[in-house]
């Protein structure tokens, strides 16, 4: 299912991050006075009425500042590119600054639907501006206050008008992104993978808008790789601001049954590698950690100690499987595709419930969870309902009783007694009176 995209975007304190998070409904963006306080886009999913979506908070631009804003307005315009519709955003007690016509020209150059929102008209002096918007020479108009939550209603029908979400064909064969920071290799990583004798590579039309994807055959059997690193249509623009690349790969991640996550080996492991590697693990998906660039540091530091390292950085990962690659030498690059098919079959996994149940009952026994003003949770028993990634339905006598200690101490006996490497499970509770 691919979600639509909004984006926000005028210059700097006009509101946008206001009206972000009333979209929404939680406070994410920053909001401070100081002007162009949000640099980085900032994303995430909403829900209007039956309708889900993406939303993308972008910094101001502000014509202005020169350097600063070369990078906000390249942002801006990869916002633009990725959305369906865009809202631009102007200050109604301001009236119009020559700023508005900058972003104007952007958002010409576009054929998007742009639907302007004149925010903060909770005033009369402000209702006057109103029609002074109208020389922008867009086609919708829209008087809110983010503020005060005037106008939403209209904002969010016109936003959503057009939104069916759209499906994807269905399609059986397994999906496999190749996710992480810029520069990690990732290209590096699918070329020396798709370059292995065992593989036959086919190139299918770029069925996203900017991903390319490949069949790739490996066994007599075909997998789609998505692309996240590629970027081979759109040119300058995407090479020069590969640095925010979120976007697309929670996309590319959206998409897929697995993600190989590459790490740069000389540069460690940091927090936005956590990110992802969080977000992966939100949307169910399965995950191996790629270890590249290892030619580099494979002197100083044996892979026993990387590990280490590894496992203690991500330490809510410890059931996913880490290899350590060099694109540029093809060392160990042969060993990801077993990964992948091994991570495949587990996350389709199904256990027959009389095996589930004696696992559980075992682990019940062995360790009884603690008793809570004289109450005990009592585990009746356990059924499978899901696959991709497994989940498991314990029906119990009170699920207020499960503490997240005891629930980790299931999951992990869950994993000792099955094969469930490199896939996050989920476990579910439910009163017997549900």
């Amino acid at each position: 299912m691919k979600l639509p995209v909004i984006a926000l975007v005028g210059r700097p304190n006009v509101g946008k991050s206001t009206i972000f998070n009333k979209i929404v409904g939680k406070k994410i963006s920053i909001i401070e006075d100081t002007p162009g306080v949000t640099r980085d886009r900032i994303y995430s999913e909403a829900t209007y009425k039956d309708y889900r979506f993406n939303v993308i908070d972008t910094g101001g631009i502000d014509a202005s500042l020169e350097k600063f804003n070369d990078e906000i307005k390249m942002q801006a315009e990869i916002a633009i590119n990725e959305a369906d519709v865009v809202v631009f955003v102007v200050d109604g007690k301001e009236g119009l600054t020559s700023n508005d016509f900058v972003v104007r020209d952007i958002l010409r150059k576009t054929n998007k639907k742009v639907i302007v929102a004149i925010n903060k008209v909770d005033n009369k002096k402000a209702q006057d501006h109103m029609y002074d918007f109208y020389e922008l020479g867009f086609d919708i108009y829209i008087p809110i206050s983010g503020e005060h939550g005037i106008g939403f209603v209209e904002l969010m029908d016109e936003l959503t008008k057009d939104f069916q979400e759209k499906e994807d064909k269905e399609d059986k064969r397994l999906k496999f992104s190749v996710v992480g920071r810029p520069n990690v290799g990732k290209s590096s990583l699918i070329n020396a993978m798709l370059n292995e004798q065992r593989v036959i590579v086919s190139d299918v039309a770029g069925t996203t808008r900017d991903a390319i994807d490949t069949v790739l055959t490996y066994n007599k059997e075909e997998y789609v790789v998505i692309d996240t690193a590629g970027m081979r249509k759109k040119g300058k623009i995407y090479e020069a601001v590969e640095k925010y690349s979120l976007l697309r790969s929670m996309k590319a991640i959206d998409r897929s049954d697995i993600c190989l996550l590459v790490i740069n080996a000389e540069e460690g492991i940091i927090e936005h590698d956590k990110h992802i590697a969080g977000y992966v693990l939100e949307k169910g998906k399965g995950l191996i950690l790629v270890v590249n660039k290892w030619d580099a540091v494979e002197d100083e530091k044996s892979i026993k100690d990387y590990l280490k390292e590894v496992r203690s950085e991500f330490q809510f990962l410890s059931y996913v499987p880490v290899i350590f690659t060099s694109a540029l030498t093809k060392k160990r690059v042969h060993l990801v595709m077993p990964e992948v098919v091994k991570v495949s079959e587990n996350i389709k996994r199904e256990i027959k419930t009389s095996v589930l149940n004696e696992v559980v009952q075992d682990a019940y026994l062995l360790n009884l969870p603690p008793s809570y003003k004289g109450r005990r949770l009592k585990i009746y028993y356990v059924n499978q309902t899901g696959t991709k990634p497994p989940k498991f339905t314990f029906h119990v006598n009170n699920k207020n009783l499960v503490h997240f200690s005891y629930e980790r101490y299931l999951e992990n006996k869950l994993r000792e007694n099955f094969e469930l490497e490199g896939t996050p499970i989920v476990l579910q509770f439910k009163n017997r009176s549900e």
